[in-house]
């Protein structure tokens, strides 16, 4: 994928590697058995960090939380409920999804792991309006298509799940297939060439090539 300029808050690193900070993510889901339908808020345009985008809701870990995957769990429910005001979500019913780590090419990182839940029956999810001032449920396909008609601004990592996100045709297919499914780590890279910028993953040619 290629890119004219980072988000804010991704700006390139011409020094040391900075370590990415543990965070958090969840995809809330609804639609049962009929549908997918997946929650995305709008981060707030004067955040110094993705100003602007629409993401999962997410954040870092916090200190008191602890470490491991007891730790990952507490942040996402705690994130869910203060930047959508969603309740109601335990943290053992969180499924497991993927581990993104932002390149190393970037000052700003995370090591971000990503949960599925299950929307609570009539949740009325909404905005804190600080961090995030907008919402919006949407099929993964429908948020990608508002995304190429230039109306919702997305990062590569949100692009990339919901292009995956967007093989399941309900909430409980794509919730059976990620129960006791191995997630391993994905840590793309960024090859600069002149005024563009590609983002790789593992696998594609060019990842290797770099310093």
């Amino acid at each position: 994928m290629e890119i004219d300029r980072p988000p804010p808050g991704g700006e390139f690193n011409a020094g040391p590697v900075t370590a990415p900070r543990q965070a958090a993510s969840v995809i809330l889901l609804r639609g049962g058995s009929a549908a997918l339908e997946l929650l995305l808020v709008q981060r707030n345009p004067a955040q110094r960090f993705m100003g602007g985008f629409w993401v999962f809701p997410g954040g870092a870990v916090d200190a008191h939380e602890g470490e491991g995957d007891a730790a990952h769990r507490s942040a996402g429910v705690r994130e869910l409920a203060e930047e959508a005001g969603v309740e109601g979500v335990t943290a053992q019913e969180l499924v497991k999804f993927s581990r993104w780590i932002t390149p190393p090419e970037v000052t700003v990182r995370f090591d971000t792991h990503f949960f599925l839940a299950r929307a609570p029956e009539g949740v009325q999810a909404r905005c804190d309006g600080e961090e995030c001032v907008d919402l919006r449920w949407a099929s993964p396909r429908g948020a990608l298509e508002a995304h190429e008609a230039g109306d919702l601004a997305l990062v590569f990592p949100t692009i990339k799940h919901l292009e995956q996100l967007a093989g399941f045709s309900s909430a409980d297919a794509l919730l059976e297939h990620a129960r006791g499914r191995e997630v391993l780590a994905v840590e793309p890279r960024v090859v600069l060439t002149g005024e563009k910028a590609r983002v790789l993953l593992p696998g594609e040619p060019g990842y290797e090539d770099g310093p």
